[in-house]
């Protein structure tokens, strides 16, 4: 347990298969093919809207963990490296058309983690709030960069981009069932290297800085290194995710589509689902996704011509607001260990 002392934060344990091991691969794995037949029995509105999103949101969220809740870095400019890798995989496929597309997404990753290790510079002589404050500001100079300069939208006069044909191996992917398979296979290969990378080295590593990095750099770790390596790894991440969200889900890429508002929705997701779980990022993003979605068909159905709908869109934004804080008082460390805790009582009762 680490020093924080919360039951979310996972902390490195020595290599070796256990039982414990196989059973969640045989349910990763079993999880996998039923989420990989959902195109045989959803419609498009459920690929389109609700699933593409959600998968996505887990993968920005999942690299932000690495960052704040593995190595204790503190950032606000998610939806700025979400846009590096939207606008860096654009150009590489408009320029570079030979190129595959899961090389063309990697490609774009990398040169989100780059800019990323960049920004987290500053974090090399600050912390807290003043690191937050340093990736806010990388947060607004990205969304000028993208609206002031034309090269990255290939002069487009609205700064906005259309998604590329998705094709791989000669297998059309523009469809909702393709794009979704697309980010599903795309977010589950992340999310397995994430996971032997938080059990490797380099997860003991970020770890030690999160928990006492003063301590840490006494006993010889690297914390400058890891710092950095931090925010490449979660950068890469993250602009994957956005390229996905440019092209996967909306079909077009624009600068306002990674602004403040979507730093935050990453950032909430995490602090929702638990930080330093990998499955906490999962868990935030089915809140943000999907609560927003069934609080606008709640209220379509009660209010529906008895309200204006731009009072019922702000009393809905005001009731997600509510249930957010609401649901952080009674939780704080988040959704992935609510369920622990009742998981663990429920075998516990089942055992007696």
């Amino acid at each position: 347990m680490s020093a924080i002392g919360t039951e979310t934060i996972e902390t490195f344990s020595p290599p070796g298969v256990t039982a414990h091991d196989r059973l969640h691969l045989a349910s990763a794995v079993a999880l996998l093919a039923v989420l990989a037949g959902i195109p045989l029995v959803a419609n498009d509105y459920w690929l389109n809207a609700v699933l593409i999103p959600f998968l996505i949101m887990s993968l920005a969220a999942l690299g932000l963990n690495l960052l704040m809740g593995y190595a204790g870095q503190a950032s606000l400019g998610s939806g700025g490296f979400m846009s590096v890798g939207a606008y860096a995989t654009y150009n590489l496929l408009l320029r570079l058309p030979e190129l595959p597309l899961p090389v063309s997404l990697l490609l774009g990753g990398i040169v989100a983690g780059l800019v990323g290790v960049i920004a987290g510079l500053p974090s090399l002589r600050i912390k807290g709030f003043y690191l937050v404050a340093s990736t806010l500001a990388a947060q607004f100079l990205l969304e000028w960069l993208f609206n002031q300069y034309g090269w990255f939208s290939n002069y487009s006069t609205s700064s906005s981009i259309s998604a590329p044909r998705l094709a791989l191996l000669g297998h059309d992917l523009s469809s909702p069932a393709g794009r979704y398979l697309l980010t599903l296979a795309t977010v589950a290969a992340v999310t397995v290297i994430s996971i032997r990378l938080v059990r490797s080295q380099t997860g003991l590593t970020w770890m030690a800085i999160r928990d006492m990095d003063t301590a840490a750099s006494v006993i010889g770790i690297p914390v400058s290194a890891g710092k950095l390596k931090a925010f490449f790894v979660s950068s890469l991440v993250i602009g994957i995710a956005g390229a996905l969200w440019g092209f996967a889900y909306l079909g077009t890429v624009d600068a306002r589509s990674f602004n403040l508002d979507r730093s935050f929705e990453v950032m909430f997701a995490i602090i929702i689902g638990g930080m330093g779980s990998i499955s906490g990022g999962y868990l935030g993003a089915a809140f943000m996704i999907l609560l927003p979605i069934l609080l606008d068909h709640v209220g379509g159905r009660l209010f529906a011509g008895a309200v204006d709908a731009g009072q019922l869109e702000n009393f809905q934004k005001a009731l997600f607001g509510a249930l957010i804080v609401w649901f952080l008082i009674k939780e704080p460390r988040g959704l992935a260990a609510l369920l622990s805790r009742v998981w663990t009582q429920l075998v516990s009762r089942l055992a007696r």
